[in-house]
C-alpha cells in the first residue's frame, strides 16, 4: 500500500488558523501550536461576550428607565407591576428610548398606567 503524505492538508489548516490569529501579539501569532490556543480562547469568549452584551444592555435600559421614572415619583419596579396589570406589552428596549428620546411621551404612557 502507498504511503500518502498529508502534507497539503496540514498546510491548510495551519495557514487558516494562523490567518484567524492575525493581529495577535508575539508567538500567538506565528507558531501553529499557541496560535491554535489563542483562537481557541477568543471563539470562547467571543460566545461568552455574545451572551454578556444582552444581558448589559437589558440593565442598561433597566437603568434609564428607573432614572427616568424617579424624576416623574415612581420606581421602575411598580412601574413595570403597573404596566403587567394593564396588560400593556411594551419592551425595556423600547420603553428606555422614549425615557431618553421623547420624555413628553414617556410621561404620557407613564400617567396612563398609574391612573388607578
Amino acid at each position: 500500500m502507498v504511503r500518502i503524505k498529508a502534507g497539503i492538508t496540514t498546510r491548510r489548516r495551519h495557514k487558516k488558523v494562523l490567518k484567524q490569529a492575525k493581529g495577535y501579539r508575539m508567538a500567538r501569532r506565528r507558531l501553529f501550536k499557541t496560535a491554535q490556543e489563542a483562537v481557541l480562547h477568543a471563539g470562547e469568549y467571543a460566545f461568552m461576550g455574545r451572551k454578556l452584551r444582552k444581558r448589559d444592555f437589558r440593565s442598561l435600559w433597566i437603568t434609564r428607565m428607573n432614572a427616568s421614572l424617579r424624576d416623574l415619583g415612581t420606581t421602575y419596579s411598580v412601574f413595570i407591576k403597573h404596566m403587567k396589570d394593564h396588560h400593556i406589552e411594551l419592551d425595556r428596549k423600547i420603553l428606555a428610548l422614549l425615557a431618553v428620546k421623547k420624555p413628553k411621551i414617556f410621561k404620557q404612557i407613564v400617567d396612563e398606567v398609574n391612573k388607578t
